[in-house]
């Protein structure tokens, strides 16, 4: 699979799928190597789905002078876009930092969005994510990396979903393992999630917006994600019932995909006959 040198690291990509560009971007993991499996269902089928390893993880490598910022992050995946020279892309931005980078996207290059989906993010950090934040990274960096993932599978799934699957999640190959062993990429991951503050800018994002509040979410709860939804001029706010932090298990996963899949089908046949 592809590597590029991107805004001055190594990056490594992959592309799935056929249709019209999407870039899916998620927390502080990949959906490479095989994790493709997690991306909505149906989305492959009907779009080319660009996916990457973050700075620091994965087989993408980092550069531990440069200050870690969403807008950094955010210039790598618009550099992607520019590598692959796509335009006119949804941007689907989910749990964690992957929306913010979509946000800082979406406000700086207008030109290669057609549409943003945020779910499981912020604006701007408040007291309880902060520390929140901070208790997962001390906790990574004192008790290790395997307390961590137990901590952060408490908080972000659904508690039947955990019950009934803990034993499944738990492990070196359980979610979150991109950060087993790389300490130093998750305090740079953590610094850029705890400065991010789009609050003065979110009304310059002009693509039509999908910001998905999920009830159960311990972490970025709708009192984080709803002040989104106000701030981007006719966003669309949609209540995921049920959902924690986390999208997991066959029916949740599938009221997702048929909500992002709705959205993404509207926007498509608007700007087809607006094209027309």
């Amino acid at each position: 699979m592809p590597v590029a040198t991107i805004n001055g690291h190594q990056m490594y990509y992959e592309v799935h799928g056929s249709g019209p560009p999407a870039l899916c971007m998620g927390g502080w993991g990949t959906f490479c190597h095989g994790e493709e499996r997690h991306l909505a269902r149906g989305l492959t089928d009907r779009y080319q789905v660009a996916i990457f390893d973050h700075r620091g993880i994965g087989d993408s490598d980092d550069e531990a002078s440069v200050e870690p910022t969403t807008r950094l992050y955010a210039e790598d995946a618009a550099g992607l876009l520019d590598h692959l020279g796509w335009r006119d892309v949804h941007l689907i931005g989910l749990v964690g930092i992957g929306a913010c980078i979509a946000q800082e996207i979406a406000i700086a290059r207008p030109d290669l969005v057609r549409s943003m989906v945020n779910m499981g993010c912020w604006a701007k950090p408040d007291a309880i994510f902060t520390h929140q934040m901070e208790m997962l990274r001390d906790v990574h960096r004192e008790m290790g990396w395997a307390a961590f993932q137990k901590l952060v599978c408490l908080w972000s799934f659904e508690e039947t979903f955990y019950l009934e699957n803990h034993h499944r999640i738990l492990g070196p190959q359980g979610p979150w393992r991109e950060l087993n062993g790389r300490l130093a990429a998750h305090e740079r991951l953590m610094q850029a999630c705890l400065s991010h503050d789009v609050t003065g800018r979110l009304d310059r994002i002009a693509a039509p917006s999908l910001i998905v509040h999920c009830p159960l979410d311990m972490v970025t709860g709708p009192r984080l994600t709803k002040p989104i939804e106000d701030g981007i001029p006719g966003a669309r706010g949609a209540v995921l019932e049920g959902a924690a932090h986390v999208v997991a298990g066959k029916e949740m996963r599938g009221r997702f995909s048929e909500l992002l899949l709705g959205f993404l089908a509207e926007i498509d046949s608007v700007q087809e006959v607006s094209a027309q």
